[in-house]
């Protein structure tokens, strides 16, 4: 079959706005692997390590409702450009570096940049792909944004086996570059009455999001009762109060909190959140599981993950199309979170020692999430008036940042209650065999070695109660000189590690589960649950469909 203009033009768009949103999504998992180069390199400590990822989440999901709109504003392709301009250049940045600090503000950076890309990629689809060519190009993207954290792990693995860590960053500098140049080559659209600029709402949605994402990512770390975390949490829900109270009372709010009284867009912006929890709540333990359990590299456990980027590919377009054409979304949105669900209850429920006894399981969280991805980021953008397309845009990938953000706080949250709770007997027989072995090396003779045992008898236990991964480090140092201990310290430490991992994958994938019970009932048949405002020619949004110079 012949294409013809029209679809070429759309494929080309499609391309360009998948090879932005993948760079987004591969930025949010790319250092995680590389996080113990980086900080011998640099000398961050254990805080700094977790902002140096952290930073850029917090930044795109803080920015994400203003950047949409600004879109809207002033033009979706050039808005696009000059967040991939700010992404390479925080990219760049970032390779000459010399501590902790000047990193995680590249980081910030970038997550600023990766703000005005996200919403302008889709919503540069939804208004510049033909109605009858859209849904299939949704699905496309969103196959991709839900697979790139995949993506991420696996070039970065690649990239850390022949170079430093310096490598990534200018693989994302080069990429970010490209892109932007033939982002010249496609057409813009915006709404050209968009109305005075809701400063008050971007204020009070910046701080919001900023104060529960950020309370969201320090709660393992500090304890849900410090009262930084506190204070972060309650006052970031009070601002989402205020934030509705604004947007209510103007003409030409950032974001029409009318919107959510259509079934549709609420169940689709419930069900991405949903999604994302549970996959990034599922990454955050099984990277760790293959990594330190399993014995898997960076690069063998990105390759562990495929079955999700293919499950989530294939049926992304098998969903979206089957509920679209079946007028069926309802069964799709909420059996597919209720089939991810359950594959995370399964991943906690079974018992296994290898990670081909569960790979099974992981292709059947991934369906789900392929099932539900694609149809529910269309239920958004259907429903979303086309000349806000890109707060439509953003509504989607806020809900993806806030629901990974409780994903990962939730999972980190009970296994480290768990391991904290279940550790300590292993410390303290370490600490114990440290110093008997040290008082026989004194009365041996050996009164320099003794004595250095016994004074190391604390820090290395200490150590053995911070995480399973400085468990295994000490089990790595002392396995020469005391094999015997080094082996008691690591099967100790594992099972202290996988009774809470268990636990952990039930309570997250019960949460999801019982998530899809509530999307079955709100969610309705059809994919738009009300006809939007009016149709897309009498909405004002200008549409150009070559390169132009408006931007």
């Amino acid at each position: 079959m012949k294409l013809s203009s029209v679809d070429l033009r759309s494929v080309w768009l499609v391309t360009i706005a998948c090879a932005a949103v993948s760079m987004v999504v591969a930025a949010m998992a790319a250092l995680n692997t590389a996080l113990p180069a980086i900080a011998l390199d640099i000398g961050a400590d254990a805080g700094q390590m977790t902002w140096i990822v952290d930073g850029y989440t917090l930044a795109l999901a803080a920015l994400l409702l203003p950047a949409g709109a600004i879109g809207d504003r002033l033009g979706r392709r050039g808005v696009l450009v000059a967040g991939l301009a700010v992404f390479g250049v925080a990219s760049l940045l970032a390779i000459w570096v010399s501590d902790p600090t000047q990193l995680i503000a590249t980081r910030c950076l970038a997550g600023a940049g990766a703000a005005l890309i996200m919403p302008s990629t889709l919503s540069l689809i939804t208004s510049g792909v033909p109605e009858s060519r859209r849904a299939l190009a949704i699905s496309i993207w969103a196959a991709v944004a839900g697979g790139g954290a995949i993506a991420g792990f696996l070039v970065t693995g690649i990239l850390l086996e022949f170079f430093s860590w310096h490598s990534i960053f200018v693989t994302f500098a080069a990429s970010s570059a490209l892109t932007a140049v033939v982002c010249l080559t496609i057409g813009t659209s915006r709404d050209r009455n968009p109305g005075a600029f809701d400063y008050l709402g971007s204020i009070s949605s910046i701080l919001a999001v900023t104060g529960i994402v950020f309370g969201l990512l320090e709660a393992p770390h500090r304890g849900w009762d410090d009262p930084l975390i506190l204070i972060c949490l309650v006052g970031g829900a009070v601002l989402i109060g205020v934030f509705v109270l604004i947007e209510l009372r103007l003409q030409s709010p950032l974001l029409d909190i009318h919107l959510f009284r259509n079934r549709a867009f609420s169940s689709g912006t419930l069900s991405v959140a949903l999604q994302f929890l549970g996959s990034f709540g599922l990454f955050y333990l099984l990277l760790q599981q293959l990594q330190l359990v399993f014995g898997y590299s960076a690069l063998q456990s990105a390759l562990a993950l495929l079955p999700f980027v293919v499950g989530v590919g294939v049926f992304s377009l098998v969903g979206n199309y089957l509920a679209v054409r079946f007028h069926s979304v309802k069964y799709f949105i909420s059996g597919g979170v209720l089939l991810a669900g359950s594959g995370i209850v399964l991943m906690g429920a079974i018992d296994y020692d290898d990670y081909w006894s569960v790979a099974w399981i992981l292709g059947l969280f991934a369906t789900g999430i392929g099932l539900s991805n694609a149809p529910s980021t269309t239920a958004i953008m259907s429903n979303t008036p086309l000349d806000k397309q890109g707060v439509g845009s953003a509504v989607n990938d806020t809900a993806r940042e806030v629901g990974a953000a409780i994903g990962i706080a939730l999972a980190g949250s009970i296994v480290a209650a768990g391991w904290s709770s279940r550790i300590d007997p292993v410390a303290d027989a370490t600490r114990a065999d440290l110093i008997a072995a040290g008082e026989q090396q004194v009365s041996a003779g050996d009164e320099a070695g003794g004595q250095m045992l016994i004074a190391q008898a604390d820090r290395v236990s200490d150590a053995v109660r911070q995480s399973l991964a400085e468990a295994t480090a000490v089990a790595d140092r002392v396995e020469s000189q005391a094999p015997a201990l080094a082996e008691r310290i690591l099967d100790g430490a594992q099972d202290a590690f996988m009774g809470p991992l268990s636990q952990t994958y039930i309570v997250l994938g019960s949460v999801v589960a019982a998530g899809s019970i509530l999307l079955f009932w709100l969610t309705p048949l059809r994919m738009v649950d009300k006809p939007p405002e009016s149709a897309p020619d009498e909405m004002g949004d200008e549409v150009s469909v070559g390169p132009t110079n408006d931007d």
